[in-house]
């Protein structure tokens, strides 16, 4: 029998499926991750299913400690700079929230909305930075994601500061941050469309790289000849080079290619800008 909707009224939807799966309860959370593991194998649910049901089961499981953004990768503003001064940090970070600092990142102001520097240009005189910010809210990093994600809808809020069991500041978390850990990395302008390729043109020597590409798909494109014997993808010879996780904006050039990181979260890169050097000219003769 078919609806109005085209859809098949017989044909068991999703938690028809997982309730015929479940009848007899679980023991604990690993035997229901069994079950939905087997349903899977069996192809009652799919795949993307699948893993938000886990991403679901992990949030509850996982604490703010698990996903801070550490203290060292903060993108802060100081209250005593002019606008002028830090719109640099903010067109190069894209970030839409910052941390408003006073002597130190532990000393947290407020937070500054990026769109309140319209303000700034529709009357520059009149801006007052402290008068722009919205209250910071804290939270420790025990925390559970589960009741972290409920405060920020009901409150409203998109980012909250992190301090440790002294009271100083580790670092930060967003509600991005929780919810990709259950519908997976949530897609941006810099993103790719999953059907396109690793490596795409952009013109004027430039090319968009995905981190994940494999290094042998890599030196074909480029005539490179990076080795994979310690690292299998680009993101791995670039976070290599940095001896660390690198941030939005950093470069680092290797062998005559220039890495420009557009794209990293507090665990991995993302997405690479990638161009050649120009070989720099051998000095002029003295004589």
């Amino acid at each position: 029998m078919t609806d109005d909707n085209g859809r098949d009224d017989d044909k068991p939807g999703l938690f028809e499926r997982l309730a015929a799966l479940l009848t007899r309860e679980p023991e604990s959370r690993d035997e229901l991750r069994e079950q939905l593991r087997g349903a899977f194998d069996r192809k009652l649910i799919d795949a993307d299913a699948l893993a938000m049901i886990e991403g679901v089961l992990s949030v509850s499981e996982s604490t703010v400690r698990d996903i801070v953004i550490p203290r060292a990768q903060m993108d802060c503003v100081s209250i005593d700079d002019d606008p002028a001064d830090f719109m640099p940090l903010v067109l190069e970070t894209n970030h839409s929230r910052f941390p408003v600092i006073g002597e130190n990142k532990d000393d947290v102001i407020g937070i500054l909305l990026a769109k309140e520097l319209l303000n700034y240009y529709a009357e520059p005189e009149a801006f007052n930075l402290r008068d722009r910010l919205r209250p910071a809210v804290f939270v420790p990093e025990s925390k559970r994601l589960n009741v972290l994600l409920r405060e920020f809808r009901a409150n409203r809020n998109h980012i909250a500061i992190v301090v440790d069991e002294y009271g100083g500041v580790s670092g930060l978390v967003t509600i991005e941050d929780v919810l990709e850990q259950i519908v997976g990395d949530i897609e941006d302008e810099y993103d790719f469309d999953e059907s396109e390729d690793n490596i795409i043109a952009e013109g004027n020597g430039r090319f968009r790289v995905k981190a994940q590409t494999e290094i042998d798909d890599f030196n074909a494109q480029f005539g490179t000849s990076y080795d994979d014997d310690v690292v299998d993808t680009v993101g791995g010879i670039v976070l290599r080079a940095f001896g660390r996780l690198p941030k939005r904006g950093e470069t680092v050039v290797i062998d005559g290619l220039r890495f420009r990181v557009v794209r990293a979260d507090s665990r991995r890169i993302h997405t690479l800008n990638v161009e050649r050097v120009a070989p720099a000219a051998p000095p002029a003769d003295a004589g």
